[in-house]
C-alpha cells in the first residue's frame, strides 16, 4: 500500500475542479445585476458539468462509477463508526460517507441550476426563486461539509485527498489502479467547455 497508483481519471478531475470554480463564480455574482450574465453562464456550466458527471458515473473508469462507491445508509453509518475508532478499511476511491455528500451536491446543483434558469425565463412564481435560493445555499453548506470531510479523512487515513484529486494518485496496490487517464475524453470535455464559454460569454 506504499506505492502511488492512478485512481482518478482526468475527466473526473477536470469535472471536479471546474464544477467547484463554476459554482464559486455563480455564487459570488448572484447579487449583482451587472454580472447577471456571468452568473447565468456559471450556472449553465454547473448544470452541464453535473450532467457529464452523471453520465460518467455509469460509463467512466472504475472509481468514477456510482456502483463503486454508493452504499446503503447502514453501510455508511458502520463506516463512520469504524473510521473514528481507527479501524475503517482504506478505500481506493470515494469513501461511503463522502459518496452521500457527492450525491447531495449533484442533486442540489441540478435543483439550483434548473430553478435559476426558470427564474431567469420568468417561468413559475416566487416559489421558484425561493427554491433557487434554498438549493444554492444548501449546496454551499454541502461544499463546506465536503471540505471538512476531506480534511478529516485525510488526517485519519494519512492521505492527502486534495492532492489526490489534483494528481489522480493515491496509495494502493498495483491491481487496484485504473488502466488510464482517458485523456481523449478529457480533451473533448475541455473543448466543449471552452467552446461554450466563447459562444456564450457576454459582450
Amino acid at each position: 500500500m506504499n506505492q502511488r497508483i492512478l485512481v482518478w481519471d482526468l475527466p473526473t478531475r477536470i469535472c471536479h475542479w471546474m464544477l467547484a470554480l463554476s459554482f464559486a463564480g455563480a455564487f459570488v455574482t448572484c447579487e449583482s445585476e451587472r454580472l447577471c450574465n456571468i452568473h447565468m453562464l456559471c450556472g449553465y456550466t454547473v448544470l452541464g458539468l453535473i450532467l457529464f458527471r452523471l453520465v460518467w458515473g455509469f460509463v467512466g473508469t472504475r472509481y468514477a462509477r456510482f456502483s463503486e462507491f454508493v452504499r446503503s445508509p447502514a453501510f455508511v453509518i458502520r463506516y463512520l463508526a469504524q473510521l473514528f475508532r481507527g479501524r475503517a478499511k482504506y478505500p481506493p476511491g470515494h469513501n461511503p460517507a463522502g459518496a452521500v455528500v457527492i450525491l447531495l451536491l449533484l442533486l442540489l446543483g441540478i435543483a439550483s441550476s434548473v430553478s435559476g434558469w426558470a427564474v431567469y425565463e420568468e417561468i413559475g412564481g416566487d416559489w421558484l426563486e425561493e427554491l433557487h435560493d434554498y438549493a444554492s445555499y444548501s449546496m454551499l453548506a454541502m461544499v463546506f461539509v465536503h471540505i471538512a470531510g476531506v480534511l478529516v479523512t485525510s488526517y485519519l487515513h494519512g492521505e492527502n485527498l486534495i492532492g489526490a484529486m489534483i494528481t489522480g494518485r493515491k496509495r494502493g496496490n498495483a491491481n487496484q489502479a485504473i488502466s488510464g487517464n482517458k485523456s481523449a475524453i478529457a480533451m473533448l470535455l475541455l473543448t466543449v467547455l471552452i467552446g461554450c464559454l466563447f459562444w456564450a460569454w457576454p459582450e
